[in-house]
């Protein structure tokens, strides 16, 4: 783990590492300031960012974000030039962007965890209403990760039955927007900094598929070169991931209200790409 201060990474590191025992694991978890102990990564996972405070989007965190993840990418680039990214700072979509210019990686190597997380929040407050176990549920949410997020209620459901056997649209409409606005919630409560466990969570599956070549399914920001109709941007899609990376995005066939709800999520990122500066 790499933190620009001093000694909080070595005290997590070796947090972790005493946890071993008791978590049966023997890979030695260290700390750094720098990032020669982490040359060769095969995957490096990006957090370095400042968090939300209650009131901010997403979006306010544009440019100083912007700047740290430059700062960290030219260090990737420096000293692990064949490691995949994954990258999980706010603006999401955006910083995938900025970690793709600036290493120059091909677009197989810089993901962004978003829709991993969002599809996590969906389910559970969708289990919560239902009052049925979150394995039973099976969902997928995609677009930018913020506000015009886009859950698929069309290919939402319960054991494979669909969704709206259990409720109305007028009653998923309040879980769907409470996905959206996931984030949003958790900040209000802590005041003082965004979520930590669920993003974790996220980003672990993500470097799981991809270390055991599991070929999982999931939606991840990915740069698009004509899949949707779209280039350009990041943006939420199923993705195949194996140990190449990104392996294949799955173009799936939307309702017309997804597709103009996935548009509209493309216009919000593109919107503030327009006075991105790094």
């Amino acid at each position: 783990m790499v933190d620009v201060a001093d000694g909080i990474p070595q005290g997590k590191a070796l947090d972790q590492w005493e946890s071993a025992p008791v978590e049966l694991f023997d890979t030695r978890v260290i700390g750094s300031n720098g990032y020669e102990e982490t040359a060769g990564s095969d995957i490096v996972v990006i957090t370095a960012g400042i968090a939300r405070k209650p009131g901010m989007s997403r979006d306010d965190l544009l440019n100083t974000n912007a700047g740290i993840v430059k700062s960290v990418s030219e260090q990737i680039k420096a000293t692990s030039p064949n490691a995949i990214i994954i990258v999980v700072s706010n603006p999401l979509d955006i910083m995938c962007h900025v970690a793709k210019q600036v290493t120059g990686f091909p677009r197989e190597r810089v993901i962004g965890m978003a829709g991993v997380l969002d599809t996590a929040r969906y389910r559970s407050f969708l289990a919560e209403a239902l009052d049925v176990s979150v394995q039973d549920i099976q969902a997928m949410v995609l677009g930018g990760h913020g506000d015009t997020m886009v859950p698929l209620t069309s290919y939402t459901t319960i054991s494979g039955i669909p969704i709206r056997q259990f409720m109305s649209d007028e009653q998923l409409a309040p879980i769907v927007q409470r996905a959206r606005d996931g984030g949003a919630e958790i900040v209000k409560y802590l005041k003082t900094g965004s979520a930590y466990y669920a993003p974790s969570s996220g980003a672990v599956e993500m470097v799981d598929a991809i270390v055991r070549d599991r070929k999982r399914i999931l939606p991840c920001a990915a740069w698009l070169e004509g899949e949707y109709g779209m280039s350009g941007l990041y943006l939420g899609v199923p993705c195949k991931l194996g140990r190449k990376g990104l392996e294949q995005i799955i173009e799936v066939e939307l309702t017309s209200d997804e597709r103009a709800a996935l548009e509209r999520s493309a216009d919000a990122v593109r919107e503030p790409m327009k006075t991105l500066s790094f």
